[in-house]
């Protein structure tokens, strides 16, 4: 692959983040939801406000990945309170890795789920997890193939629409 790198995303970039965030779950999930819903979730999830307010949290993080400076796709975690479900001090959640179809296929996917494994072992946590639409059977064999397995479901709400994601975790350190 080209040149490809990991950048933090800091508040400067909250427009760039927007636009990718944006693009990339609509790419993702417009087909399969109605359009009432979908400008729902995307107003509310990704408004400048509510961006600058996840950037700004101690225990939340993002990273752009670049291919030739161009963004490609973006990974978010959380740590600590920060996270959505678990809150448990002893994981790290990956809350986002969406890349642009322009580039899926080509290892930025894999080098931003790369990442969070990097900052999980350096936060010396137990296991990592995510949450994955139910019906996003892309994803799925992605997150089964890097070691990840079920353990719980949880709702997640696309504007109207009353959603099951997937519960999945990955051990990082041996009990």
């Amino acid at each position: 692959m080209e040149n490809l790198q990991i950048k933090k995303v800091t508040e400067i970039d909250v427009w760039k983040l927007q636009q990718i965030c944006t693009q990339t779950f609509a790419e993702t999930f417009s087909a399969m939801n109605s359009e009432e819903d979908m400008q729902k979730y995307l107003a509310k999830s990704f408004s400048d406000e509510k961006l600058l307010a996840e950037l700004r949290k101690k225990n939340t993080a993002f990273y752009f990945a670049l291919v030739n400076e161009k963004i490609a796709g973006y990974l978010q975690v959380n740590s600590g309170h920060s996270q959505n479900e678990l809150k448990d001090e002893n994981a790290l959640e990956i809350e986002r890795i969406y890349v642009m179809k322009a580039f899926q296929g080509k290892r930025v996917g894999q080098l931003l789920f790369q990442k969070a494994l990097d900052i999980a072992v350096q936060k010396e946590v137990d296991f990592v997890w995510l949450g994955v639409w139910e019906h996003n059977a892309k994803a799925i064999r992605f997150y089964r193939k890097n070691g990840f397995v079920i353990f719980d479901k949880h709702v997640f709400m696309l504007g109207n629409d009353k959603q099951t994601d997937l519960m999945m975790k990955r051990q990082i350190k041996n009990k």
